[in-house]
């Protein structure tokens, strides 16, 4: 049973006086470890299409880099950011994040690779649309849900965080992004929890959103192919199947201390997208199942200190924020592990702070920032119990 958000001392959306928390730096070091050690795997499972395809076994590699330092600028400098000022600029942040949306639908500008629409040409590297807007929702609903918090238990007091949400999932959808659509409908309905809707209210939107996933799984051919595929991948072995057997081999062939680091077979282009979305194949190949344990400990302990700032935070705002930054966090690495090892219908999703790709990299850094932002104001004799 949820218990409520705040102490008795804590009864209004926003506190004021001077703040005595400061940064996590347990935090820090942990998200330091992750982008570290994504920048050494990435190298690990790219160096042999990187040589192949762009003539240097370094390409993704020193671009992980590039993404990992100016991710370390947004996070330390949003750190330093009263992070009540995103919620003075939550439309801005939202509209900005809907019109990056929009854009990437627009043949000339969005960059279609595979079928899809969900990169934006930038000067020095691509944008992946989809990345920036799942912030941009959560500083919307952690304003919303602190200045209307009273309202959150009647239907009508959570329509316009559903009417966003589900304007956000219409525009991936169409680029199409089955796995970021998913994610964000998760990341609506537990910032919808966190926040106080009824459960009988989730029913009422919960059964259509499940429909409407279904309807959606059969109105494309592929998406019904890779449901198939994940029921009997070895049904098609060298088609839809390929990626999840592979990921398999991969997975099964680690044991339980992997078979050495640099030393996987699967990256020699016999596992699609080794780098990014099953960059923890790789992992589990190289460093084998004890290896992934330790890398799920450090997820673990990441989420743990994110809610832990959620907990401790001086108002609703910086709880539903820091709370919604450990939600997506948490919900893209479930999704990711589920995929990788065949437990739901393969979809393209990136590890956080691990998997090649510097929008993303550069986007959950700064949320981190935003996190630390939220530990600096608080309050130690306040606490959120959300």
């Amino acid at each position: 049973m949820r218990k409520k958000l705040f102490a008795k001392n804590a009864d209004t959306s926003v506190m004021t006086g001077r703040a005595s928390g400061k940064p996590d730096y347990i935090l820090f070091v942990v998200t330091i470890l992750l982008v570290g050690f994504g920048v050494l795997m990435v190298y690990s499972a790219s160096m042999y299409s990187a040589q192949k395809n762009y003539g240097t076994e370094f390409y993704f590699m020193f671009k992980q880099i590039v993404g990992a330092v100016l991710g370390i600028g947004a996070m330390v400098g949003l750190t330093f950011v009263n992070y009540h000022f995103f919620g003075k600029i939550r439309y801005i942040v939202l509209g900005v994040s809907l019109a990056l949306l929009v854009l990437v639908l627009i043949p000339g500008i969005g960059v279609e690779n595979y079928g899809a629409r969900r990169w934006i040409n930038l000067p020095f590297f691509t944008l992946q649309a989809s990345e920036p807007v799942k912030f941009g929702f959560i500083i919307f609903t952690a304003f919303y849900m602190a200045k209307h918090h009273e309202r959150m238990t009647s239907f009508k007091g959570v329509l316009p965080i559903l009417g966003v949400g589900v304007l956000i999932c219409v525009l991936i959808i169409l680029e199409p992004n089955m796995s970021i659509t998913i994610c964000m409908a998760l990341l609506m309905f537990v910032m919808l929890f966190v926040g106080g809707m009824r459960i009988k209210h989730f029913l009422i939107v919960g059964v259509p959103a499940v429909a409407a996933a279904v309807v959606l799984i059969f109105a494309e051919p592929y998406r019904l192919s890779r449901l198939m595929a994940f029921i009997n991948p070895w049904a098609s072995p060298l088609d839809e199947g390929f990626q999840l057997i592979q990921s398999f081999y991969s997975l099964g062939s680690g044991g339980f201390f992997g078979i050495g680091l640099f030393n996987s077979r699967q990256k020699y282009l016999f596992l699609p997208f080794s780098e990014s979305d099953f960059i923890l194949s790789i992992i589990g190949e190289e460093l084998g199942y004890f290896g992934c344990l330790l890398l799920f400990g450090v997820y673990i302990l990441f989420i743990i200190r994110a809610i832990k700032i959620a907990q401790n935070a001086s108002d609703r705002f910086g709880c539903y924020l820091a709370s919604g930054i450990a939600a997506i966090i948490a919900i893209q690495v479930l999704v990711n592990i589920s995929v990788v090892t065949g437990s739901i219908p393969p979809t393209g999703l990136p590890l956080p702070f691990i998997s090649s790709g510097s929008s993303s990299l550069i986007v959950f850094m700064g949320g981190v920032g935003i996190l630390q932002s939220v530990a600096r104001g608080s309050h130690k004799s306040v606490k959120c119990l959300a």
